[in-house]
């Protein structure tokens, strides 16, 4: 049996390519070892097969956005390791590889209320990061919001309008019944709590809270702690 060397270095030796080129194979998840798919350059190989996959192209892999179906009461640290191989939704795009190098370095933008669950944004894109954080022009924000109570009389005008509380005038919100206990709710920029705020002053009490939109990008049928790609089509 050889001694252990980097794999990297035994596939520079197999392919004749530069050593760049060898880590950018290894981390774009073209190589396997044994038959299975191997994306860190440092890993030890002695005699193993080593096969590059066909179609193998030696080019940085580029940035991903992720979108995360939270669960209720799940912290940023939780959510963020959900981001694995295992809880990849198997109704993704099966075009869009995933690698190693997009389940790391992830930073969440468009941040949710701990207490509602719905979608959360992952992002290694400034670019994305700079759209999601535009202050000058946040995007719109879909809820369905479980409450009970009894709305006030014209309640769901009074939150279309605007209502002021103390020196602050709370996010306009479209609103409408989904049926008798869940409210959909469009607005922008809402700070934590303000949903909460919102219902109770025209008569509702928020029992649960779900984001189903961010700008024009949808949850759907995403389900529960688990994450798809944002596709390439797809813009916020």
């Amino acid at each position: 049996m050889s001694e252990p060397v980097r794999l990297s270095k035994r596939l520079v030796e197999l392919l004749g390519c530069s050593r760049r080129e060898a880590e950018l194979y290894i981390e774009g998840g073209w190589v396997t070892v044994a038959g299975e798919v191997v994306e860190q350059p440092q890993f030890k190989v002695t005699d193993e097969p080593i096969v590059l996959l066909p179609g193998a192209e030696a080019e940085d892999v580029p940035p991903a956005t992720l979108l995360l179906h939270k669960p209720a009461g799940c912290s940023v640290e939780q959510a963020l390791a959900l981001l694995t191989r295992e809880n990849r939704w198997a109704e993704d795009d099966p075009t869009l590889r995933a690698v190693h190098k997009h389940l790391v370095r992830q930073q969440p933008v468009g941040l949710l209320e701990r207490e509602a669950s719905g979608l959360l944004v992952f992002t290694q894109s400034w670019g994305v990061t700079r759209h999601l954080t535009n202050r000058h022009k946040p995007l719109e924000e879909e809820y369905v919001a479980e409450v009970k109570g009894t709305l006030v009389d014209g309640g769901l005008d009074k939150l279309k309008r605007g209502i002021r509380q103390g020196e602050r005038t709370l996010p306009v919100c479209k609103a409408s019944w989904q049926n008798e206990t869940h409210l959909r709710l469009a607005l922008k920029a809402p700070q934590p709590g303000d949903i909460r705020t919102l219902c109770r002053l025209v008569g509702l009490q928020l029992v649960s809270l779900r984001r189903i939109r961010l700008g024009t990008v949808s949850m759907a049928k995403l389900p529960q702690g688990q994450w798809r790609y944002l596709k390439p089509n797809e813009r916020f």
